[in-house]
């Protein structure tokens, strides 16, 4: 029998707001265990929470950049149960009346284009941290207790460990985008439960499902869910039950282990938390917010393949993280204003190759920050010499790396060490002559016909002037010297 995978991923993404959600507590990720923190997100008696704005106003943007329907009034509800992470015995979250309702997200898996639904959108607080010592001791650093995630809930539309991992990476590219959340797997940022079933293929009714906890690689989301299938389609195919529960990916057995029994929704006790009154988001709010969004990956894309003629690689590249996004667009801005001659398109691929070729290089990348070895504005200035055959290509690296050791400007840089571009005729034309008198066999191989021997004509010529000299004028010079009976 064939067994169709059915997979629903319920995502929790930290929101990039500097204090946790119901307190004003910093959010700072490694601060020493246990400092972070306030009577209100240690749970002490008295202490009442209020809701952080900037959390909202981020999680009004994930849910507007994935198309769902944002709700006027929300409630934050108590989901009870016991933990040593969390103090109060209860976590605030929101469940029947959740801040966004529906929302789809598309994405590419290789070179076709799937859709996933979306059931909603809720916020909730993050509980504490536990860790275990080699003593046996278990600790509790109560840091991230209270830090303001929103969960994203897929419906179960997902058919395969490929389009699970795609989409990961997809909604995650797109909360950075919008500057909601840092992206950060490692640090827990970014996390993911996989609800995983099979069913008889060709039949609607769902399996029993198994959540996968906490996995934070999207390789390892992919993995896992494939070992949880393999799983499944054996108990099944011996006669025996598949169980709800909690299980765990095991990177070193390549399989999943079960941690503990899955509850259900009505073993939480869920009730409307008595402390925090509904959150009424006004439409004037929800469309003030719209407008000031940051454009996500896939409008970037589509903006800088249609309209700058970008290939689909350099898009993809190019957005692969929004400061590189940001900086090559502030290269393009600058570059256009400098050189407004010039096409836009013929700007943005120039900017493309250089910027993913070379600054790219020593660029180092931390959360949604970013640090280049060069300013945006003084590689557009870079560009800019190119553009005026002031200096050649070749030469604009040399620059690039004199100007990561040197505040002065690619043009001052330039001048002080005589990088200027040659393009005197009478100068280039004694090279040509002086490069042609030592290669009579080349120079007999190209008037044979073997026209592709220009290039090496070319290469020595740029090799003579140590890349100075214009290639269009040394091209233009050889031919009509090779070509001279």
């Amino acid at each position: 029998m064939t067994y169709e995978l059915v997979v629903g991923l319920e995502v929790h993404a930290q929101l990039a707001a500097e204090t946790k959600l119901f307190c004003g507590c910093r959010t700072e990720f490694a601060a020493p265990p246990n400092t972070q923190v306030c009577p209100v997100c240690l749970g002490l008696p008295g202490a009442l929470p209020v809701v952080n704005q900037r959390a909202v106003e981020l999680a009004i943007r994930a849910g507007i950049a994935l198309g769902c329907t944002v709700q006027n009034e929300s409630i934050f509800a108590r989901k009870n149960y016991f933990y040593p992470d969390l103090a109060k015995g209860y976590q605030i979250s929101q469940f029947d009346r959740p801040l966004h309702l529906n929302g789809e997200l598309q994405f590419a898996v290789g070179d076709t284009m799937e859709t996933v639904l979306l059931e909603r959108i809720h916020m909730e607080e993050d509980a504490a941290k536990s860790s275990h010592d080699e003593t046996g001791d278990s600790l509790v650093d109560f840091n991230r207790g209270g830090v303001a995630l929103i969960e994203i809930v897929t419906k179960p539309v997902i058919h395969s460990a490929e389009s699970a991992e795609a989409y990961l990476r997809s909604l995650r590219d797109i909360l950075m985008f919008i500057g909601a959340n840092d992206g950060g797997l490692e640090q827990g940022s970014f996390r993911c439960d996989a609800n995983v079933s099979i069913r008889p293929e060709g039949t609607d009714t769902l399996g029993t499902r198994v959540e996968l906890k906490n996995i934070n690689s999207f390789r390892f989301v992919r993995l896992a869910i494939e070992a949880e299938r393999a799983r499944q389609i054996r108990l099944v195919e011996s006669g025996e039950p598949v169980v709800q529960e909690t299980r765990a990916w095991d990177e070193s057995s390549g399989s999943t282990r079960s941690m503990r029994g899955k509850e259900d929704a009505h073993d939480y006790r869920y009730f409307p938390d008595p402390d925090l009154p509904p959150l009424y988001v006004s439409a004037d709010w929800i469309e003030e917010i719209r407008t000031d969004m940051p454009p996500t990956p896939q409008v970037l894309k589509d903006t800088w393949c249609n309209q700058w003629s970008l290939t689909p690689y350099d898009a993809e590249v190019l957005t692969g993280h929004p400061a590189t996004a940001n900086y090559f667009q502030q290269v393009v801005d600058t570059l256009c204003e400098l050189a407004p001659a010039e096409e836009t398109a013929t700007i943005a691929k120039r900017a493309a190759n250089f910027v993913q070729s070379e600054v790219m290089r020593g660029a180092s990348f931390d959360g949604l920050s970013a640090t280049f070895s060069v300013e945006a504005n003084r590689v557009a200035q870079l560009l800019h010499l190119v553009i005026e055959s002031t200096i050649s290509g070749k030469i604009a690296k040399d620059v690039l790396q004199a100007m990561t050791e040197s505040p002065q400007s690619p043009a001052a840089i330039v001048e002080e060490r005589g990088w200027g571009q040659v393009s005197d005729d009478a100068v280039l034309e004694e090279h040509i002559r002086r490069i042609v008198d030592a290669h009579p066999n080349q120079v007999e191989q190209y008037r044979s016909g073997k026209t592709k021997m220009l290039g090496f004509f070319v290469g020595q010529v740029m090799k003579a002037t140590q890349g100075r000299a214009n290639p269009q004028r040394v091209n233009a010079l050889l031919k009509t010297t090779l070509d001279k009976p």
